[in-house]
């Protein structure tokens, strides 16, 4: 079997579902550039790979994969992404080396990793003269009952480590601070 990590920086950690990691996640994988920019189908604003955020250090585990096409599969299956998806919106390294993962090679190799999978989701908040936060904070704030509380679980419950300037502004406006529960 090969040595292949799932780089995680939101709810695939505290939520991984089917996907098959080996024992726990590790709070020491590369640099990477993320962001809350992304409202789902659900009005929640989740993590995705940002260009103009801050780095944080993102977390890993070993995935119980053969090699890393099935690695791939078993992250998109998660994920809820269709094969046909996968080149667009499952990274892999050795293959790809975004900007927004900082080093991956060198951290991969230090590891002695064969493979390194993750989501390429980016953001879809539109360009409408607002700063990204605001954006996301004008959204939130419109939220009412079950949309509100799943997408406040969202943000309370990613990981603690990753502070980004969203995440800085929900907690001064909303009060949303990281939860004291599992995976936070």
């Amino acid at each position: 079997m090969a040595s292949i990590a799932c780089l995680g920086w939101g709810s695939l950690v505290w939520d991984p579902r089917e996907l098959s990691i080996q024992r726990c996640w590790f709070d020491d994988g590369p640099l990477v550039r993320v962001e809350f920019a992304r409202e789902s189908n659900d009005g929640r604003v989740t993590l995705v790979l940002e260009p103009s955020g801050w780095p944080v250090r993102s977390l890993w585990a070993l995935i119980d994969a053969e090699d890393l096409e099935a690695a791939r599969r078993d992250l998109g299956s998660r994920e809820g992404i269709g094969e046909k998806r996968w080149p667009d919106l499952i990274g892999s390294w050795p293959g790809d080396s975004p900007a927004c993962i900082l080093g991956l090679e060198e951290w991969a190799r230090a590891r002695k990793l064969d493979g390194v999978v993750w989501t390429a989701l980016g953001p879809n908040f539109g360009e409408d003269g607002k700063s990204l936060e605001n954006q996301v904070l004008g959204h939130l704030q419109s939220l009412s009952g079950t949309k509100r509380e799943k997408a406040e679980r969202y943000v309370r419950r990613a990981p603690r480590q990753i502070d980004t300037r969203v995440r800085r502004r929900v907690e001064e406006r909303l009060k949303w601070f990281p939860s004291d529960g599992d995976g936070a």
